[in-house]
């Protein structure tokens, strides 16, 4: 993968407008963008076995097993060849699970989608680890996060997963619920339970479960900042009082944001680097989240969702928002009831033939 060319070849799929390519698409470009939180690129194979998949002449288990079958018959591989051989694999790895429906979420989801990540690439694919660890990283001067101890990482899982669980997103502003995304997953990636591949396994863990509440995520964020992604984490877990540092959630918020809102702020990596200094203020000042796709309006992360499938389609039955977000109807009707009380939508021309109409 020599250049971003890859992007706008893959994007071209989601101009055509035809919804099952437009996922596709959106997946493998999640998929691919996401090699570069460890420095891998992928290959142009990788990227001509991509376009059969979205185009529909080879399933997903059929690209995995190409993919796989090119780097078996190559008994003397290149360098260049070695490098791409994990971000292959593993991009069409997260492509296929990002198309699954099905989530549980557990710390054995966590782990579970670790292994189907790197079996047979870590020797460790889907083990907690049972070694301490530090990492230098550049956002930091050379200095590493504190991860959780071995011995802490089961009861540590444990206690933000219940915490999560039991954590109730209704009547929450779309800023807060953002704010608390951002915080859990940085509570969970800082625990690393793995050796390796943890940003990975955190991205792919964290879309799935934002999917959960409705939303189809803005693929461009993982496309374009995947690394930002991670020394956003970096930055959310690292203090360092006698220089003054404190640990912020504040450019993870930005990301998320992007993510799941396809707001546009602007994600530089050295905004984020401790010795950066921030000249006009532009980074530290209080971050504004769109209320909706109006500033005046107030929403729930649910409430967003299902208004923003509405306004694609003004036609859409309620069967169909439930399909669509992966709730039951019961939900779906909950969710549109709190919209027409809120006078954000109405319905027009009756019940059975009619369609909704967006008041804002």
């Amino acid at each position: 993968m020599p250049d971003k060319n890859w992007q706008f070849e893959l994007e071209e799929y989601i101009k055509q407008g035809e919804p099952e390519r437009a996922e596709k698409s959106e997946a493998w470009q999640t998929a691919i963008g996401l090699q570069a939180v460890d420095g891998l690129k992928t290959s142009e194979y990788l990227l001509d076995t991509a376009k059969d998949h979205i185009e529909g002449r080879i399933s997903i288990d059929e690209a995995q097993k190409r993919i796989h079958t090119y780097y078996e018959h190559r008994s003397s591989r290149t360098d260049i060849e070695n490098e791409t051989m994990e971000a292959d694999i593993v991009s069409a790895r997260i492509t296929k699970l990002l198309g699954e429906k099905s989530f549980q979420f557990s710390p054995a989801e966590w782990v579970t989608i670790h292994r189907r990540l790197f079996e047979g690439v870590f020797d460790h694919a889907g083990k907690i680890r049972k070694y301490n660890i530090s990492k230098k990283e550049w956002v930091l001067n050379g200095a590493s996060v504190i991860y959780a101890d071995s011995y802490s990482i089961k009861p540590s899982l444990e206690y933000d997963f219940t915490a999560e669980k039991q954590f109730s997103y209704e009547g929450l502003s779309v800023e807060e619920s953002v704010k608390h995304l951002a915080k859990f997953t940085s509570n969970i990636w800082q625990i690393h339970p793995f050796g390796e591949g943890n940003t990975r396994a955190t991205a792919v863990f964290m879309i799935k479960y934002i999917k959960t509440f409705g939303f189809r995520v803005n693929n461009d964020a993982f496309r374009e900042n995947s690394w930002y992604f991670r020394n956003a984490l970096v930055r959310a877990n690292y203090t360092d009082l006698q220089k003054g540092i404190h640990s912020t959630t504040k450019f993870l918020e930005m990301f998320f944001a992007n993510l799941i809102l396809g707001t546009k702020y602007e994600l530089k990596n050295r905004y984020m680097h401790v010795d950066y200094v921030d000249e006009n203020n532009s980074q530290s000042a209080k971050i504004e989240f769109p209320k909706c796709q109006n500033d005046t309006l107030k929403c729930t992360l649910e409430e967003l969702a299902v208004l923003e499938l509405i306004r694609k389609n003004p036609s859409v039955k309620q069967d169909e928002l439930a399909e669509r977000t992966g709730k039951s109807v019961r939900s779906i009707k909950r969710i549109v009831e709190s919209l027409k009380e809120k006078q954000y939508i109405c319905r027009v021309d009756g019940k059975r033939y009619g369609k909704w109409e967006i008041l804002v």
